[in-house]
Order: structure tokens, then C-alpha cells, then sequence
């Protein structure tokens, strides 16, 4: 069985490392976390922010609502409030397909 990489998680992301996963100023990170309550990065002494897989999750699916779906904060709000088991699991399920989908990409390109 040839070796299988693993993928490393990390427990705490920067502020530097989610903007970059997202690609968006670390300015609308910072205001979608007084807006949600889902959001509870830690800060250290300095104020530095990071966070955690749970909250890059909650940025994830955040982050969906608004910009791929068009729902406005407070419409984003309430069905986070309302929803959240069920939209938790449509964002797994989204994000088993784009991997999914990547790795059937990097297999057409080796043909």
C-alpha cells in the first residue's frame, strides 16, 4: 500500500493564516466576529486573535450564507440561530464534494 499523507491540522490559526484561507482583509474577519456570537476566537495578552477548527468552520459556513448564497447579516444571523445543525452538515457535505471534486481534477490532469 503506497504511503497516504495525512493532513495536518493545526489547533490554532492566525488571523494572518484565516484571511488567507479566505481570501479577504483581516478587516471583515474582525467585523464578522462582533456580528456572530459563533465566532469566539482566543486572544492572548497582545490581542492577537486565533482560532480554532471550530471557528474557521463557523467562518466557513458564515462566509457561505453571505457570499455564495446572498443572505444579508441579519438574515445570516437567524439562520445560524435556527439552523445550525442542519447548515453545519450541508457544509460538510459541501466540503466532501469539493474535495472530491479536486482530487477527480488532479487525476484527469495525470491522464
Amino acid at each position: 500500500m503506497p504511503y497516504k499523507e495525512r493532513e495536518i491540522s493545526k489547533m490554532y490559526y492566525t488571523m494572518g493564516e484565516v484571511s488567507a484561507m479566505f481570501d479577504v482583509n483581516q478587516s471583515l474577519i474582525r467585523f464578522y466576529e462582533k456580528e456572530f456570537d459563533v465566532l469566539q476566537p482566543k486572544k492572548n495578552k497582545k490581542g492577537n486573535r486565533y482560532f480554532t477548527p471550530e471557528d474557521i468552520e463557523n467562518f466557513k459556513i458564515i462566509f457561505h450564507l453571505i457570499r455564495d448564497k446572498g443572505y444579508t447579516l441579519n438574515g445570516a444571523k437567524e439562520h445560524l440561530k435556527n439552523n445550525m445543525g442542519d447548515t453545519r452538515d450541508n457544509q460538510r457535505v459541501i466540503d466532501s464534494l469539493e474535495n472530491l471534486k479536486k482530487f477527480l481534477l488532479e487525476v484527469r490532469d495525470q491522464l
